[in-house]
């Protein structure tokens, strides 16, 4: 049995020779299942590929938001932004926040600035160790910290008992990662 999961970030982030690499050193009779959030045209393409007489199996809308998923917009000028978010953890007193950015550097600068605020905050995204990223999801789900900022390496693979607040500092890139994001959260009461 072969199980590719989350296929389409597999193919979004490039590493379709690697999977035709393990295609080849595995099995020519197997079963493989793909699994994907998203199921786009590319998955699609690439099922056809991969299997032998396919079966689509869906459970939900791809695009459907948990009914428990407050979503909440504040509009503030781009050079405020941070300022905002460490006032409204702190005044709010939000114990554990994961904070979406699209890019490693400023994840990195806002936990950063976001330290300095008094907020205890670390960055989890591609870049860092696999033992680094490790170290900052326990950190977090054990509350030595409250800020996670991250990347969308965070958005898929991860659970958090009980997080109630995700903050989308910046929208994503692709639409379709905003759904996992928040995603993190439609278990329990609030995302902003």
């Amino acid at each position: 049995m072969l199980v590719f999961d989350e296929a389409d970030r597999l193919l979004d982030l490039g590493f379709k020779a690697e999977i035709d690499q393990i295609m080849r050193q595995t099995p020519q009779h197997r079963q493989t299942l793909l699994f994907s959030a998203t199921f786009d045209d590319s998955v699609y393409k690439f099922s056809q590929q991969l299997l032998n007489d396919p079966q689509v199996i869906t459970i939900d809308d791809k695009t459907e938001i948990a009914d428990s998923v407050e979503q909440l917009i504040y509009t503030v000028d781009a050079d405020r932004k941070r300022e905002l978010l460490s006032y409204l953890i702190g005044s709010k007193n939000w114990q554990q926040v994961l904070i979406f950015t699209r890019t490693k550097n400023v994840a990195d600068a806002l936990a950063k600035e976001m330290t300095k605020d008094g907020i205890k905050a670390q960055s989890l995204h591609g870049d860092k160790s696999q033992g680094a990223r490790d170290k900052a999801l326990l950190d977090f789900k054990q509350g030595k910290i409250r800020a996670l900022v991250a990347t969308d390496v965070a958005a898929r693979g991860i659970d958090i008992v009980d997080l109630l607040y995700v903050v989308n500092y910046e929208l994503p890139y692709v639409a379709e990662d905003y759904v996992h994001r928040i995603g993190r959260t439609g278990r329990v009461v609030k995302v902003v």
